[in-house]
């Protein structure tokens, strides 16, 4: 069992011991920003892939000694969700390895473009679910705008430009649906894209590249942030998580000796349920624009209010979110040490960053009720597992 290391509440992530968390916990005094030089994910695939030193002291052990890694990505699979119910998932309980974090702000298209890129928000230039981009905002899962598929108009290989799995080509097996998707083309090489339809097929894909030779498998499984986003963590969320561990095993009966599958997540989840927050109409007043998410919301003010929109939204929002100005997030490292031109032209002027669980609700999309969500700088957000299964 690989050493846990400690966890504090300060602004700096530093990894996490075992224990249960539960809603009434997931309040800190300070955003939990990630160590992006460490225990990061977007250090996973780097250290994994050709620089194994920057994997020491966080990195499961025996990774190293491994003839071939599957790197299985489970969408939503939280730390702190895994530990609260770790009695419904045995086998993922019992292996080695721990919480590591993942990146700012805590969404899939951000976090899958970390993890695949090895850089942080502020250099690949992904820094959010929902992007404003030349006047129109672009929602990153469905490469889409107001005015529809923007596949031609924003181009996915433009949009982000950094090298995806240090410029090798593994096999990257994910859902058959995803395949020609814009997101698809701007975080993941499909030139070895290999779709699934079933979760038994996802199997025999990954195991079927083990034992064909592959070294390195990347494979990703989406159903868990999907049950967790419709009907929360209650019995919905725990037989999805019971499949999970059970697809888990499958993978490792049938994997060759010598072969490992790591396990992380893009980001964990919080039930916000009806916690809904409209925004003061003296905060939307000043707001030309929103962007992010329901956790993480970006607004973009009215040309020169945006002294007055920070005041506004701190008046109304203080007591609810963490409230800080472009500047201070880019200054405070939350996207990276470096923000790229790019990056930067696509964040607000003040950021509406959640804490408790509730969520910031936009009028465009007042009708879009999750109950399930994440996005913040909670730990419940924030953890996710590293661990290690082998033969």
């Amino acid at each position: 069992m690989m050493r846990a290391h400690s966890w504090v509440h300060r602004r700096r992530f530093i990894g996490g011991n075992r224990g249960s968390a539960c809603q009434d916990e997931i309040m800190t005094s300070a955003p939990l920003l990630p160590d992006y030089s460490g225990a990061c994910i977007s250090n996973v695939i780097p250290a994994l892939l050709g620089h194994a030193e920057i994997g020491r002291g966080w990195m499961p052990e025996g990774v190293e000694d491994a003839d071939q890694v599957v790197l299985l990505v489970i969408d939503g699979l939280g730390w702190d969700q895994l530990q609260t119910h770790a009695e419904v998932a045995p086998v993922l309980a019992s292996l080695s390895g721990g919480p590591i974090s993942t990146v700012v702000p805590s969404t899939t298209a951000t976090a899958l473009t970390s993890l695949t890129t090895g850089a942080p928000p502020g250099e690949h230039g992904v820094v959010g679910y929902r992007i404003r981009v030349d006047g129109s905002t672009l929602n990153v899962l469905r490469w889409t705008t107001e005015h529809g598929d923007a596949r031609n108009r924003i181009v996915p290989s433009d949009f982000q430009t950094s090298d995806l799995f240090l410029a090798q080509q593994p096999a990257v097996i994910s859902r058959s649906e995803f395949h020609e998707s814009g997101f698809t083309s701007a975080h993941l090489d499909t030139g070895n894209y290999v779709g699934y339809r079933t979760t038994a097929s996802m199997i025999h894909e990954v195991t079927t590249r083990l034992h064909g030779g592959d070294r390195f498998v990347y494979a990703y499984y989406d159903g868990l942030d999907r049950i967790g986003h419709e009907y929360g963590h209650g019995g919905h969320y725990l037989a999805e998580l019971a499949y999970v561990d059970a697809m888990v095993e499958a993978i490792r009966s049938r994997m060759p000796d010598g072969a490992a599958l790591l396990i992380t997540a893009d980001h964990g989840q919080v039930v916000t349920g009806t916690d809904c927050v409209e925004f003061d109409n003296d905060v939307l007043r000043l707001t030309n624009a929103m962007s992010g998410e329901a956790r993480f919301r970006w607004l973009h003010a009215r040309p020169g209010r945006t002294e007055d929109l920070l005041a506004a939204a701190r008046d109304a929002h203080g007591h609810q979110a963490w409230v800080e100005p472009v500047e201070a997030v880019v200054d405070g490292g939350w996207l990276g040490p470096q923000v790229c031109d790019a990056a930067r032209a696509r964040l607000g002027d003040v950021a509406v960053v959640a804490h408790g669980v509730r969520a910031f609700v936009e009028p465009a999309d007042m009708g879009r009720r999750l109950i399930g969500r994440h996005g913040s700088l909670t730990a419940a957000e924030m953890r996710v597992p590293l661990l290690l299964a082998s033969r």
